[in-house]
């Protein structure tokens, strides 16, 4: 008789795991606040010529992302 090789899933994830989830949503949040700060930087003029007001920029309905 041959024994069973199935994994159990795990139900949480590995602490190596959940800390590399952490840093991408840190490198997230850092990009999308250096996106909204360039954004802060430019003129009305200049936020017009790219379709957004400064209302846009100010708030978080609307995140701009730049490559």
């Amino acid at each position: 008789m041959h024994g069973s090789t199935t994994a159990v899933p795990a139900r949480h994830p590995s602490s190596l795991a959940a800390f590399f989830i952490a840093m991408r949503w840190m490198a997230r949040r850092m990009k999308e606040r250096r996106n909204r700060n360039a954004l802060m930087e430019l003129s009305d003029a200049q936020l017009k010529d790219i379709g957004l007001s400064r209302g846009q920029t100010e708030s978080d309905v609307h995140i701009y992302c730049r490559s």
